[in-house]
């Protein structure tokens, strides 16, 4: 039976094995995105993640769900491309906020969700899919060694009858294995965040360069893809309305004191869902993790501790459960066209392209 957000069910939050497993299961999502940030650009790895921390656990007590959390994939690769500063990172994440805002309190994307066709949504997740996995072979081809134990690991539980735990094993392995390389991180305690607003022209150069490109991002993957995997595989639905206002407000209030634009996102859920994540205490303990590690250990050598191995094999496998509701489509064409071209052209420009080529098609079918 399907129940709206807000509803209080019978065991929301359940603190188990399966569910520390999901949790941990998104971070192969955010992990590699973020500490490539804070390497590319003078933003503060704990600020971060201290903001990570805190929209967790406030999505976890609010959708009472796995929800997944996670950078704007859009404006993480732009930034570490081209090394924006902080100020016009800042910028795109504010104008994100507002947007998101505008379209949820005008009721935008009920016109929006009504003109999307489900094979792009699909093509988006299948484009999604392929782009997580390829990101997934470049992070194992740099750590090999830690990238094949990790598959394996996640190949033997894929196989095995019993409780789904590899992406706990993974992780507690990498980080292992990265103490073993490079020590324990030395105890560095988290500045107190401060708040800074962008001036005009930073604004304006985050918003052409960072929230421009990730609005077609935002709306078929963050919102229409991820509340229509919330109902595929959690039996639960979601107003896009409530999306946008949890991604709007996790922008709006993190980015001026340092945070990093943040969204939900299909990848996520299905990383989450996949290594066992079923209730929001999966997401209490995701926000708990990054918290700690945020106030007590957010130093520089933190980017050397997870090996890119792991996180590669996590991130592998969320793809390739992405992959599996992508096929959920009843137009196999227009979607695996879609699909491919996301991978090749970018989301932003698949998404452009096919919606056009959609209503085209449309009219002259009308």
């Amino acid at each position: 039976m399907k129940q709206e957000v807000g509803i209080i069910r019978e065991k929301d939050f359940r603190f188990t094995l399966d569910e520390t497993a999901g949790a941990l299961g998104d971070f192969g999502t955010l992990l590699p995105i973020v500490i490539g940030v804070s390497v590319a650009t003078d933003m503060d790895l704990s600020r971060m993640l201290f903001f990570f921390a805190i929209a967790y656990i406030g999505t976890g007590l609010y959708y009472k769900m796995p929800m997944p959390v996670e950078p704007m994939k859009v404006i993480g690769v732009i930034a570490i491309a081209e090394g924006l500063s902080s100020a016009e990172i800042a910028g795109a994440g504010i104008g994100m906020g507002l947007i998101l805002f505008l379209v949820g309190i005008t009721g935008m994307m009920v016109f929006i969700k009504r003109v999307i066709p489900l094979p792009l949504v699909r093509g988006i997740q299948l484009g999604l899919a392929m782009t997580l996995s390829w990101q997934a072979f470049k992070m194992i081809w740099q750590d090999p060694l830690m990238g094949m134990v990790s598959i394996l690991i996640v190949l033997a539980y894929a196989k095995s009858t019993r409780l789904d735990i590899s992406a706990l094993v993974v992780f507690v392995l990498g980080i292992g294995v990265g103490v073993w390389r490079f020590g324990v991180p030395e105890l560095a305690l988290i500045r107190i965040p401060s708040f800074i607003l962008p001036d005009a022209a930073n604004l304006m150069s985050g918003f052409v360069k960072g929230t421009l490109p990730q609005i077609p991002l935002t709306m078929g993957n963050a919102v229409l893809a991820t509340s229509l995997l919330i109902s595929d595989l959690l039996d639960r639905q979601v107003k896009e309305k409530h999306l946008l206002y949890s991604m709007s407000a996790m922008c709006i209030f993190s980015v001026p004191f340092g945070g990093f634009p943040m969204c939900h996102g299909a990848g996520g859920l299905a990383a989450q869902y996949r290594f066992g994540a079923r209730t929001g205490g999966s997401n209490i303990i995701s926000g708990l993790i990054l918290l700690f590690v945020a106030v007590f250990f957010a130093t520089p050598e933190l980017e050397l501790i997870i090996p890119f191995g792991a996180l590669g094999a996590l991130l592998f496998y969320s793809g390739l459960s992405l992959f599996r509701t992508s096929q959920k489509t009843g137009d196999m064409v227009f979607t695996w066209i879609t699909g491919m071209a996301a991978f090749v052209f970018g989301m932003t420009w698949a998404f452009l392209g096919m919606f056009i080529f959609g209503l085209i098609k449309s009219r002259r079918k009308g």
